[in-house]
């Protein structure tokens, strides 16, 4: 049986004749047409890296941020509308800040992603380095890397060959940095800006946007291999 969304695509707890929720659907296509969202998990901690598309010039550089903090050792990057990633930052904190309160202690990753929605999270917590991403529907998965967003089949690939327990938390920097730079190259038909995050041993287990001056490294050495590559 085939089914339109007219009817049933008011909220996201309708289902269609054939068992369709449209609206999850449409969060789906939100996101793969969005910029590339990617998380490495090494030994040492986790990376974030976001390619934010510039829709226009008038924009100002390093706002807008995809990358949020929801606890001081946790993580999120979004992909898909900017609103709902900021919604969904909120949501996090809010639970986190629950488990806080309730608890009297830092909140696991596991806890906070399993009450909320899109998103890749990574942590360091009692548990050491995780990273999760959320899909839309609720479900959740564990991953070493991950990747959403329009490039997300292309970044997949080159995360499979990476050797997660042998980079250190500076070359999974580097490594998130070119894949985002090389996802862009394959659909370039807009500007964008880079923004990184890290969690982990460097950083003693608090999440921080990755040092201005590692940044810069990173970002030149993604260009001289994407010219390399070409």
């Amino acid at each position: 049986m085939t089914s339109i969304g007219t009817g049933y695509d008011l909220s996201a707890s309708t289902y269609s004749p054939d068992g369709r929720i449209f609206q999850v659907e449409y969060a789906n296509k939100a996101v793969e047409n969005s910029g590339t969202a990617v998380g490495i998990r090494v030994k040492g901690g986790v990376v974030l890296a976001v390619e934010k598309l510039i829709h226009s010039k008038l924009l100002i550089p390093e706002n807008n941020k995809r990358i949020y903090t929801v606890d001081k050792h946790i993580g999120a990057a979004s992909a898909g509308f900017l609103a709902d990633g900021r919604h969904l930052a909120n949501r996090a904190r809010d639970e986190a800040s629950s488990f806080r309160e309730n608890y009297r202690a830092p909140p696991t990753l596991q806890y906070v992603v399993d009450r909320i929605g899109f998103a890749i999270l990574g942590a360091v917590d009692k548990n050491g380095p995780a990273l999760f991403v959320v899909e839309p529907s609720g479900v959740a998965y564990g991953y070493r890397g991950a990747a959403v967003g329009k490039g997300r089949q292309l970044a997949k690939t080159e995360l499979e060959k990476l050797k997660f327990d042998e980079l250190s938390m500076k070359e999974a920097v580097m490594e998130a940095a070119r894949i985002i730079y090389l996802v862009h190259d394959d659909n370039k038909e807009k500007d964008f800006e880079l923004e990184m995050s890290w969690v982990g041993d460097e950083t003693n287990g608090i999440h921080l946007p990755v040092p201005k001056e590692l940044f810069e490294e990173a970002a030149r050495k993604a260009k001289e291999a994407l010219e390399n590559f070409e």
